[in-house]
């Protein structure tokens, strides 16, 4: 193989990588937005959740006083 044809080699893997980067950089940018709009519905499924749990509690509550009535 001969000095330039090593040369266009090299410089076609150059090329694929920096293609494959680019790649990579959309799809992890891609990712970090996915991964930021999860922890928003997780915030705000648990904020749900913790007042789902709260109205539960209350009817529990109130359903124990009812039956420690005369």
């Amino acid at each position: 193989m001969t000095t330039e044809q090593q040369l266009q080699q090299l410089e076609q893997r150059i090329e694929e990588l920096v293609s494959i980067s680019a790649r990579l950089r959309r799809e992890n940018q891609a990712m970090q937005v996915r991964e930021h709009k999860l922890m928003e519905e997780r915030a705000e499924l648990l904020k749900k959740n913790d007042a789902a749990k709260s109205k539960v509690e209350a009817i529990i509550s109130r359903l124990k006083s009812l039956e420690q009535e005369p």
